[in-house]
């Protein structure tokens, strides 16, 4: 059984209440109380049947994005998925890492449009891991911290079988959204803050949470988008909106640029590389955005049906895939300059 560390317990009731003001309403959800009795049992990590994606597992999307780099990848990237289980009638706190459905939702969702974006900067490790159903945000005192905290207790324990079985030493970009921004966040300071092993960061992208500028000890917000070793974070809203809690839960947090990856306030379509839409096509120069405290304002994106979007306000989903050829591209150039300055 997991350690339930306070500092934790108070870390992740901030999370939360970021993460819970950029889902949806929590009306009508069915509960039943934690019990470690039902939780399913805790994946080995050992077995690469524990992990969604390892460089020998890739998805075919992956294959063919990375196929003439594969071989020449001297990074790693470690990334860990948001909330996928969302179903008001799933009663279940945490989610089996055996469970078909939710793995092919894993694949051909969040590594296909997410995690993808790193896929030509290192080599790719994605693991499986007892996610906290969305309702724990909101239920945090009935179930909610437990339910949390038992899904980063998996996602510490794989990366601490890919630092033994896996790294070698080689350079690391942490990346995540959502919950798995939450689990990130955690990695960073149970292994990177003021220990050796920040040496091997290259960066982490941890968007779609609340993070302030001091979270770290030593390691600190990145402000040129070829700088490493730290830190970049954003949470992408309507231009000219903002959520109620804003002033509670947004200003002030850590807000980068995603396009550009410096103090510029404000981008033109032209700067914008690529969204990657859910057709599985790119389009570039599809929006601007506008950086103000605490949140990333973007135009309504160039897509197709995109009317149908003409109401939508939190575009909490697409902090990632929004800006797909911008981050690859970022990422990609952090890599090469870590190694221009540290490869021996």
């Amino acid at each position: 059984m997991f350690k339930q560390r306070p500092y934790l317990y108070k870390f992740i009731s901030v999370c939360c209440l970021l993460v819970l003001v950029s889902c949806k309403s929590t009306s009508t959800y069915i509960t039943e109380p934690f019990s470690f009795e039902k939780i399913s049992k805790k994946p080995n990590y050992q077995n690469e049947d524990s992990w969604a994606v390892l460089p020998s597992k890739y998805t075919q999307k992956l294959k063919e994005l990375t196929a003439s780099s594969s071989g020449e990848l001297e990074a790693d990237i470690f990334y860990v998925y948001p909330t996928l289980i969302t179903d008001k009638k799933d009663i279940r706190w945490n989610i089996a890492t055996t469970d078909t459905e939710q793995n092919a939702k894993i694949l051909n969702t969040a590594v296909n449009f997410q995690a993808s974006a790193w896929a030509t900067s290192g080599k790719l490790y994605v693991p499986l891991y007892r996610q906290a159903h969305l309702r724990a945000y909101y239920q945090l005192e009935s179930g909610g911290k437990e339910a949390l905290t038992l899904a980063y207790s998996d996602v510490k324990a794989a990366f601490e079988v890919y630092l033994e079985k896996y790294n070698k030493g080689r350079p690391i970009i942490i990346a995540g959204h959502s919950q798995g921004s939450t689990h990130c966040r955690l990695l960073l300071k149970d292994f990177f803050d003021d220990k050796p092993l920040q040496k091997q960061l290259i960066a982490a992208y941890i968007p779609g949470i609340g993070i302030k500028k001091e979270e770290y000890k030593t390691i600190y917000v990145m402000t040129k988008p070829n700088e490493t070793g730290g830190f970049v974070s954003w949470n992408t809203y309507k231009r000219k909106r903002l959520p109620k809690s804003y002033a509670k839960w947004y200003k002030g947090k850590v807000t980068s640029n995603p396009i550009t990856w410096d103090v510029a306030k404000k981008t033109e379509r032209e700067d914008h590389k690529g969204f990657l839409y859910s057709n599985g096509k790119m389009y570039d120069k599809a929006l601007k955005i506008e950086v103000i405290d605490g949140m990333v304002w973007t135009t309504l994106p160039r897509f197709p049906h995109r009317l149908f979007a003409i109401f939508k306000k939190n575009y909490h989903v697409g902090d990632v895939n929004l800006f797909w050829a911008d981050i690859q591209q970022n990422a990609e150039l952090r890599v090469k300059t870590w190694l221009e300055q540290y490869k021996n």
